[in-house]
């Protein structure tokens, strides 16, 4: 019989323990439901359909969760993400010490916002991002530019989205407050 207790109070060490662990997955988000209306990005660059590359890589990340909403309805929206493709330098070549190329960079350059429109408030700017890939020099031929670029948008995807969050999280506790 005095084995239960010490079983029982071992199985609530572990749940107090875990529970109270503080970890979080920073890829959900558990709050009340938001519109998010996302326009397809404005592309100042010659690269053709890079902004509809962007918008459904950010469109895949935001179903990640079944909180946020993506939509094409302005006046029904919560929030606004908007950006803008400022640059792309594709490829500027690395040197080594024996003036060989070893590498190549591919170079995005973008701005973005995310505004609240029912509090008419910016939540988040990033007035101007740089984003680089490298890839080998002997993939050169293999598509490895288009590899890096779909590296890019989707790490900025991730980023983009992750903020969101955060920013949703952070206006979340200051309602509760």
């Amino acid at each position: 019989m005095r084995i239960l207790p010490v079983r029982l109070i071992i199985l609530l060490c572990l749940v107090v323990l875990l529970g109270g662990c503080g970890y979080y997955f920073p890829q959900v988000y558990d709050g009340p439901t938001r519109y998010v209306y996302m326009p397809t990005w404005k592309n100042r660059t010659n690269e053709l359909g890079l902004d509809a590359r962007i918008y459904q890589s950010l469109a895949r990340w935001f179903q990640k969760s079944d909180a946020i909403r993506i939509t094409k309805d302005k006046k029904n929206a919560d929030l606004i993400l908007a950006g803008e493709i400022l640059y792309i330098d594709l490829p500027s070549v690395s040197w080594n010490g024996d003036a060989r190329s070893t590498s190549v960079k591919v170079k995005l350059g973008v701005r973005y916002v995310l505004k609240d429109l029912k509090k008419d408030k910016i939540l988040w700017e990033v007035p101007d991002e740089l984003w680089t890939e490298d890839y080998s020099i002997h993939d050169i031929g293999t598509n490895a530019e288009t590899k890096a670029l779909a590296q890019i948008v989707d790490d900025l995807s991730e980023r983009i989205y992750l903020g969101t969050l955060d920013k949703l999280r952070e206006q979340n506790r200051r309602a509760t407050k």
